[in-house]
């Protein structure tokens, strides 16, 4: 056999890739899934608990939402009054309700308080004498009512007006002893100025329908211009604990600091801005005694047309209202058509004499209005109903119990009712309560989250329970193999306590999908708090698969490299990677030391290499067999093998075409009886120990070349190339044959020979060989 057919190149790059490695530790079986409440449950599966951001479920308060009939299609404003009424502004027909709440019957009534010439009632306020002073859009009207009955009208060079904001007597500029009605400070849009109007004056100037630019005019009535900012609408006010008001803005969202209405010079009446935005509007201040506040933004880089609390259009989704044109608002129906919500909303904290500090943010949620509760922020949003919160004392973010509706465009505590609040509901339109002190059985429902694959469930465990025992938690689970929300699932299946294991089990419930249900009683205390939960789960057994295989060409071997010492060193990230278990540095090394082994020549040596992968982990041991052409029995040539490779000895193999097969079997730590077989049939070896044959050989000499031609034949392998050698010391070689296709075991090598190169040679010797390595020989003359 000639030397070089040992060393003809083969890809060893392919060869490189096939490395497989069973022989790695299979890691444990059965996963876990991390439950993190806060991210699992949303804020309408809540009752009676809330989810705070360290994961953990905590007491809550319970949301009820109150029966009686929607007054109008959209509501926009709540206005407390006595005996236990509320006045609402609504639209598109600019009527004021009064609703008499009955939280002992959790429902509420309403009558008609008046009815507007106006489309809608943004703003409203109830000032100490009973009458109730009201803001519309889109014609800037401001509206005095008294028992219902409209007392004042007059339009404001604007086009809307957005709040309403009391001020105390002693800041209401009266220099008179009689007592006086306080003044109101009034936020408008297009343009974004701030007004102040004297109640007492307004009330005698009559119902002026037109709108009125003129500035003595309106000095006249009782109004004068406190202020002015270069935006477009002034959303919010608010007054600060030394007197400053502060401004609120869209669609900039910038937020500005007024000095106080008795120190104002109206011709020199600057703002400080707190804090410049952009692409957002200021939806809620609240003020504190000792001079902090807090504020709410949402922003987005959308319309201002597509926020609900907005004109012309009011979509189901929140976002920054621009300013409002003339046209009416759309139907309701349009709420449903709207593209989600994709802005993001943030509670600002500006401690009185420091910087402003953001402490929560929400991405695809608005926060609509702001109040407080003991340590406890509360925030109102949309579009999915959300009550959130803030912890001032951990310094948490909080998600309440949400309502069905899309929005709560109000939140309000009610008076004389410690610990709750009436929330004013938009698509669908209605009352709802908040109460912290209720007691009922509280409850909470995850999303659906995915296992990754089917499994069989295992045991559910907490980190810690705080101040609840195992007895009091009722815990109920469902799958689906399916990731529709709604079709596919089982029945709720409850959890059974291990009393000698503080766990949870559920036997034999499978699927990929799984929701999670628990139930605490009303008795249990309110400092209850349930850390993060964890679940267990088998995946579902996979059988191995075969990526590739591959025969190497024959009369190669591998010369295993060796495995390099495991470190005795152990860095921190190994042990975070790692999880802390100890590292098995041999199969982890085995990849880099396998791809550094050695290829030589071997005569009479075959080759298998293979990639087989387990898509759970297992590990997985292979069985290669070989068997002849047209008998039964298989030869097994490597046995429950971890090696990604055979080698084998073919000299003691009778010519012929051998069909391989692969059994890639699963192994321990996978019990016994759950492991799976899966056979593989593989490529056909050729064992080819014969030469093959020359039919023809000749040798031609002209006057310009030697023309040298070998036509040949084998029996079993493709021929692969033709090397001659003259005797004048000249070689060349030949893999192309004469019909330009390397694709038969009979084909015809022809070599041109320059005369030059030939000088003196009388004789060449010629050698066929074949994909096999065999070869046979003949000599030339000419």
């Amino acid at each position: 056999m000639p030397r070089s057919s040992f060393f003809r190149p083969f890809r060893l790059s392919a060869f490189l890739s096939l490395a497989a490695f069973q022989n790695l530790p299979a890691e444990p079986l059965s996963k876990k899934i991390d439950l993190d409440f806060f991210r699992e449950i949303s804020s309408r599966n809540l009752h009676g608990l809330a989810t705070r951001s360290d994961g953990r479920l905590v007491a809550g308060p319970v949301l009820t939402e109150l029966a009686g009939p929607a007054p109008a299609d959209l509501l926009w404003c709540l206005a407390p009054a006595p005996e236990n009424k509320w006045l609402i502004g609504t639209g598109p027909e600019g009527r004021i309700f009064e609703a008499t709440l009955d939280p002992a019957k959790k429902s509420y009534a309403t009558r008609e308080f008046a009815k507007l010439d106006e489309s809608h009632v943004f703003a409203l306020a109830r000032l100490p004498d009973g009458t109730v002073l009201a803001g519309t859009s889109p014609n800037g009207g401001l509206v005095l009512l008294r028992e219902g009955k409209i007392v004042a009208r007059v339009g404001l060079p604007v086009d809307s007006i957005f709040d309403l904001l009391v001020l105390p007597p002693s800041e209401s500029g009266t220099q008179t002893s009689a007592p006086a009605a306080p003044h109101v400070l009034i936020a408008t849009g297009n343009p974004a100025r701030i007004y102040q109007v004297s109640p007492d004056i307004f009330a005698k100037s009559g119902v002026n329908p037109a709108k009125i630019t003129d500035a003595k005019l309106l000095a006249e009535k009782g109004l004068s211009l406190f202020g002015e900012v270069r935006d477009r609408n002034i959303r919010r006010l608010a007054r600060l604990a030394d007197g400053r008001i502060v401004a609120g803005s869209s669609p900039k969202g910038n937020i500005y600091a007024f000095p106080p209405p008795a120190a104002v010079n109206p011709a020199a009446n600057s703002p400080t801005i707190l804090q410049e935005n952009r692409d957002a509007e200021v939806t809620a201040f609240l003020p504190q005694p000792n001079g902090d506040l807090y504020a709410t933004l949402v922003f987005t880089a959308s319309t201002g047309d597509t926020r609900i609390n907005s004109t012309p259009k009011p979509p189901k989704e929140p976002a920054i209202k621009d300013a409002p044109d003339t046209s009416a608002l759309a139907s309701l129906s349009s709420l449903s058509t709207a593209e989600k919500f994709s802005g993001r909303s943030t509670l600002v904290y500006f401690p009185a004499g420091g910087f402003p500090e953001t402490l929560t943010s929400r991405n695809n949620a608005a926060f609509y209005q702001l109040a407080r509760h003991a340590e406890t922020l509360l925030l109102a949003g949309g579009e999915q109903g959300e009550i959130l919160g803030y912890d001032l004392n951990s310094r948490l973010p909080l998600t309440f119990a949400g309502s069905t509706s899309a929005q709560l465009n109000a939140l309000a505590p009610i008076p004389r009712a410690p610990g709750q609040f009436l929330l004013l509901r938009n698509n669908a339109p209605g009352l709802a309560l908040l109460d912290f002190d209720a007691t009922a059985e509280r409850s909470a429902e995850t999303r659906r989250f995915d296992l990754g694959t089917p499994a069989t469930l295992g045991a559910l465990r907490f980190t810690r329970l705080r101040e609840l025992t195992a007895s009091q938690l009722t815990l109920e689970i469902k799958t689906s193999f399916g990731s529709d929300e709604i079709e596919g699932w089982s029945p709720w299946t409850p959890l059974a306590a291990d009393s000698a294991d503080p766990a949870w089990r559920s036997p034999n419930l499978r699927g990929r999908y799984a929701k999670l249900r628990l139930k605490i009683p009303s008795a249990a205390t309110a400092n209850l708090e349930l850390d993060k939960a964890e679940l267990n789960f088998l995946p579902q057994n996979r059988r191995p698969t075969l990526q590739e295989f591959r025969l190497l060409a024959p009369n190669f071997a591998i010369l295993p490299a060796p495995e390099p010492a495991p470190s005795v060193t152990t860095s921190l990230s190994q042990l975070i990677s790692t999880g802390g278990k100890d590292d098995d540095s041999g199969p982890k090394h085995g990849k880099s030391s396998f791809l550094s082994s050695q290829v030589i020549p071997a005569p009479g040596t075959q080759v298998a290499l293979w990639t087989i992968l387990d898509p759970d982990g297992d590990n997985v041991t292979a069985t290669f067999s070989i068997r002849r052409e047209g008998q039964a029995a298989w030869i097994d040539l490597a046995v429950s093998s971890h090696e990604p490779y055979t080698q084998f000895e073919t000299s003691h193999l009778t010519d012929g075409v051998y069909f391989t097969r692969l059994v890639a079997t699963e192994a321990a730590p996978r019990a016994p009886a759950d492991r799976l077989s899966v056979t593989f049939e593989t490529d056909n070896l050729i064992v080819d120990h014969s030469p093959p044959v020359i039919l023809e050989a000749t040798a031609t000499r002209t006057a310009e070349r030697l023309t040298i031609s070998v036509h040949g034949r084998d029996a079993l392998s493709l021929l692969e190339g033709l090397e001659v050698t003259l005797n004048n010391g000249a070689h060349e070689t030949v893999e192309q044959p004469a019909d330009g296709i390397r694709d038969g075991r009979e084909e015809t090598f022809t070599l041109e020979v320059p005369l030059a190169k030939a000088t003196g040679a009388t004789n060449a010797e010629v050698i066929l060989y074949d994909a096999a390595g065999n070869a046979t020989t003949r000599r030339l003359a000419w």
